[in-house]
């Protein structure tokens, strides 16, 4: 690859597309092939979306579990995929890098490309992060967009669902305190960064 291209290019989030249920099986192939092809100054992250939920009986109650230490009642928690067919890869689109993910084994293709050698669309910031702030991933980049003032979605948590707006933002603590109607008056609560979105 040129230097200069290698200067203009910028890393974005692409989505793999993988047969559903094989998301880590692929993601464990596109990271053994990143170093086996030396792609690391390319390829950066790869994340498959999965968080831990409560498990349910048949009848909607919460299923609980004993702890064979404490022998206290604890949540039984599976793993669920919040986007299944899918992995999301932080990289530099070059022909090298597009052609080692399309091919690696479990990949079936990369969401956005349209075919006929067009390099696939990546995904926007905004869709991006609200992926990885689902899983606690928070970039340091991401304040950049967050003002005093904005009007804020929590999408996780307590109050998810609730809407508010910011009041103040500390990125050393990575907290927010958003203003929220909460049983019908305006009340802070202060939040994880991770679990509000700009609306």
């Amino acid at each position: 690859m040129a230097e200069n291209e290698n200067k203009l290019a910028e890393k974005q989030w692409y989505i793999a597309t993988t047969y559903s249920g094989h998301e880590q099986k692929a993601a464990e192939n596109i990271k053994r092939r990143i170093d086996s092809m030396n792609l690391k100054d390319y390829i950066f992250r790869i994340v498959v979306a999965e968080e831990q939920v409560q498990e349910k009986d048949k009848d909607g109650k919460l299923k609980t579990v004993k702890n064979k230490e404490t022998g206290l009642e604890e949540p039984k928690m599976k793993t669920i995929n919040l986007y299944p067919g899918y992995v999301f890869v932080e990289m530099i689109m070059t022909d090298e890098s597009w052609f080692m993910i399309r091919n690696t084994p479990g990949v079936t293709g990369i969401a956005g490309s349209s075919g006929g050698g067009q390099k696939p669309t990546p995904v926007s910031g905004r869709e991006i992060e609200a992926v990885l702030k689902r899983m606690g991933v928070v970039d340091s980049s991401m304040y950049e967009d967050y003002h005093i003032g904005d009007n804020v979605k929590i999408i996780h948590g307590t109050f998810d669902g609730l809407e508010g707006k910011i009041s103040s933002i500390d990125k050393e603590s990575g907290t927010v305190v958003v203003q929220t109607m909460f049983f019908g008056r305006v009340t802070p609560v202060e939040l994880e960064f991770s679990e509000i979105i700009r609306i």
